[in-house]
């Protein structure tokens, strides 16, 4: 039997090489990932709904399949799947192929709109750190089940910020891919799905099963890689605590993964909320939009003409009560990027004093998640809350 503690400590790398050399089955580990549910979801309410009976269906397919000499890169992975994505989308449908086990719906903000918080029919979301909190949104139930160990693999979708954001606010990795990768969930191109995890590996994993994106994506890269700091982008009314917890965990990859900080003029952009407004109001209204995307797409080009990386404070706050953010925009340093279309990674950064969960934001030319898995490499895994 596997045990509840151990299965919270495994990758999904690792339940996958387990049930695919048959030392697990696909059964014993959704039963324990349903026990951490029971156990763990009544204090912070990560789970719309869970899927036991439907769960443990699906893990005896798997074990059928095993058995039968399938190869399922994903073989067994309990993962909670957002709720407005459900299990019919393109990325929840990639990775049941790959021989992952549903066992829940993450929670979303009511009313299906994007929101920093998630709602179930017990009340909202907490944040696992800080239950007074809000989780970040709208992928608020995926984060909160990848954080206290639920599921090791969540799935996302991230139109403004949606996988990040809560990724920096309950402390784990959540991922933008390079806009195109997937289809996109919006007319206006800009949602894209991505996953939540613990270990930047099992984001390598989903990358090759889901966007079939098959690089060593956690190799070193062959050359220090050039990084540039903006605390703001040229508008964001960043709070200077967490811009300097963020500039902090950069230092430590400095530090610790040889990442060479590039001396150059103050990263200055638009502030992008007109623009997104516009193409995702109900007339698509591009060519409202087209002169916005272009100036920033120009200075993006000029950042990545110098670096390699381009690192943020994800949130220019840290995570805000249940009752919303009021005048603060959580959204002023992610969605840059859903315009933009570069793919961008929100690591665990650390803590203000106050135990307020911070991400860093680390953005990289079109194509290139690879480089920004590897850089996550060098910060560490974080455990479960």
């Amino acid at each position: 039997m596997l045990h509840d503690d151990e299965y919270v400590s495994l990758t999904a790398r690792a339940i996958a090489a387990g049930v695919g050399g048959r030392e697990l089955s696909a059964v014993e580990v959704a039963d324990a990932a349903l026990r951490v549910i029971a156990a763990r979801d009544g204090a912070v309410r990560a789970c719309a709904a869970v899927w036991a009976a439907r769960a443990r269906r699906r893990a005896r397919a798997v074990d059928r399949a095993v058995r039968g000499g399938a190869r399922l890169p994903l073989a067994g992975v309990p993962v909670v799947v957002k709720a407005t994505e459900g299990l019919a989308s393109y990325q929840s449908a990639r990775l049941l192929a790959a021989g992952c086990v549903p066992v829940a719906a993450g929670s979303v903000p009511a009313g299906r709109t994007y929101q920093t918080w998630g709602a179930t029919d017990r009340g909202p979301t907490r944040n696992p750190w800080l239950p007074d909190r809000a989780p970040g949104g709208s992928s608020a139930g995926s984060a909160v089940a990848v954080a206290t160990g639920m599921v090791p693999l969540a799935t996302g979708s991230d139109g403004a910020g949606s996988v990040r954001i809560p990724a920096a606010w309950c402390g784990v990795l959540g991922l933008k891919p390079t806009n195109g990768r997937l289809p996109p969930r919006d007319r206006a191109g800009l949602n894209v799905g991505g996953p939540l995890v613990r270990d930047p590996a099992d984001a390598a994993a989903w990358l090759r099963v889901v966007a079939g994106h098959d690089p060593d994506a956690v190799a070193p890269p062959v050359r220090p890689p050039r990084v540039v700091w903006s605390a703001t982008l040229g508008y964001a009314r960043t709070e200077p605590e967490v811009a300097r917890v963020a500039r902090e965990a950069l230092g430590r990859l400095v530090a610790g993964a040889g990442l060479v900080p590039v001396d150059r003029p103050p990263v200055r952009l638009t502030d992008p909320e007109a623009a997104w407004r516009a193409l995702r109001g109900p007339d698509g209204a591009a060519a409202t939009a087209a002169a916005a995307r272009a100036v920033n797409d120009a200075r993006l080009a000029e950042v990545f003409a110098d670096a390699d990386l381009l690192a943020t404070p994800t949130t220019p706050h840290p995570p805000h009560g249940h009752d919303g953010p009021g005048e603060r925009m959580t959204t002023a340093l992610t969605w840059a990027f859903n315009l933009s279309g570069h793919p961008a990674l929100s690591v665990p950064a650390g803590t203000t004093a106050e135990g307020e969960p911070v991400g860093l934001h680390l953005v990289a030319r079109h194509g290139e998640e690879a480089l920004l898995l590897a850089t996550a490499a060098a910060l560490g895994a974080p455990g479960p809350v």
